[in-house]
């Protein structure tokens, strides 16, 4: 799936994207939950840079959890964007973040950032290089000891029991019985259109983008979530 595809994929679900994943909220909640401890040893003037922000709930549950911490958000999709302007706006952290409508490659902010998240980004990178290239346009982006939290999709699509898996995920995000032809369609979009790929693989991808230290922090079904420093 190209850039335009996906940004143009997230347009079009803006408007009702909490609410059609309400169901998976608890992952995303435990995920928060187990990141938090990492951005508590960062300077308490902290500025994170969140790519991909959506519609703004991980920056919401981080301007909770650390009051004085400002946020550069970045994300393509102008609508998601603008519904995260308005969920920041409501919450009162607004007046704490800059909002870029673009790519982390276009972000003109030089300012060096403490950290950096990128939550269910990079799994639609298929192409490996260039997802290599996107962590490190991070990388660059943040001050030496800068933290990077970064969680997507990973699973070893070749192991026997990966179709067991897949149903069990698909029965979780659809909290119903999932069909057949439910599971098959949903398996060729992950063996095509995302960069479904093993652990091992992905902290292979983060380390050669520059970051050290890459360690799995959090897993739940195929999400998982991993952390590095910058040097």
């Amino acid at each position: 799936m190209q850039q335009h595809e996906v940004t143009a994929l997230f347009d079009q679900q803006a408007a009702n994207y909490d609410s059609q994943w309400q169901n998976m909220a608890p992952i995303s909640q435990a995920l928060y939950f187990m990141m938090t401890p990492l951005f508590s040893k960062l300077p308490s003037n902290a500025h994170i840079l969140c790519v991909g922000a959506g519609t703004g709930n991980e920056i919401l549950h981080l301007a909770q959890a650390f009051p004085t911490f400002s946020f550069t958000a970045v994300e393509p999709s102008s609508e998601m964007i603008k519904v995260c302007k308005h969920n920041l706006t409501q919450a009162g952290v607004a007046h704490r973040c800059q909002f870029h409508n673009g790519y982390v490659d276009s972000l003109k902010n030089l300012m060096p950032f403490d950290a950096a998240t990128a939550v269910l980004v990079s799994q639609f990178i298929v192409d490996e290089p260039k997802r290599v290239a996107f962590f490190a346009d991070i990388h660059k982006r943040l001050k030496a000891g800068g933290l990077l939290v970064s969680a997507d999709l990973s699973a070893n699509q070749s192991a026997k029991t990966y179709p067991l898996l897949l149903s069990h995920w698909l029965s979780v995000m659809s909290s119903a019985t999932v069909s057949p032809e439910q599971i098959e369609k949903v398996k060729l979009a992950y063996e095509n259109d995302v960069a479904l790929k093993e652990s091992q693989v992905i902290e292979s991808i983060i380390a050669e983008s520059g970051f050290t230290g890459v360690y799995s922090f959090y897993q739940a079904g195929l999400i998982k979530a991993f952390t590095a420093v910058k040097e």
